[in-house]
């Protein structure tokens, strides 16, 4: 993979910066453990992906800078995931939104937003295919007239 990836997750949740490191070692890393260390690395440097944890809304602040920046950005997320941030996500130009129970496999979906980006292809048909029957599971049948 050799990209620069820059991490994001609130200081409560170092499990995860950890997590994203050891999965991640063929990348060059960067976690920043609050809202405005991470703002301010994107402001500064040049990434190719951004894997930002949403906590409250910080973590679309976040999805827009990066947005402005040209960098992928990845949502990450257990507390706020439900269908209506998974919209929302999309809708604001998010690559992907993977729920934090899903992270032993992060590698194959930072894969697949980097296959579509190759392609120039939208990395979200990829998500349907993963992450369909898992948010039927979790959120019931209906979930395609939501959000």
């Amino acid at each position: 993979m050799g990209n620069q990836i820059i991490e994001e997750a609130e200081r409560n949740a170092p499990d995860i910066l950890e997590t994203v490191e050891e999965l991640l070692p063929m990348c060059d890393v960067t976690c920043a453990s609050t809202f405005d260390q991470a703002r301010d690395l994107l402001e500064r440097e040049v990434f190719d992906m951004a894997i930002l944890d949403i906590m409250g809304v910080n973590g679309f602040d976040l999805l827009k800078l990066a947005r402005k920046k040209k960098v992928l950005a990845v949502m990450l997320t257990s507390h706020a995931l439900s269908p209506e941030t998974t919209a929302q996500a999309y809708r604001e130009g998010a690559a992907s939104y993977i729920p934090k129970e899903k992270m032993p496999d992060i590698v194959t979906y930072l894969n697949d937003v980097l296959e579509a980006k190759e392609r120039g292809k939208d990395s979200w048909w990829r998500w349907f295919e993963r992450f369909g029957s898992f948010y039927e599971r979790k959120f019931g049948p209906d979930l395609s007239k939501r959000g």
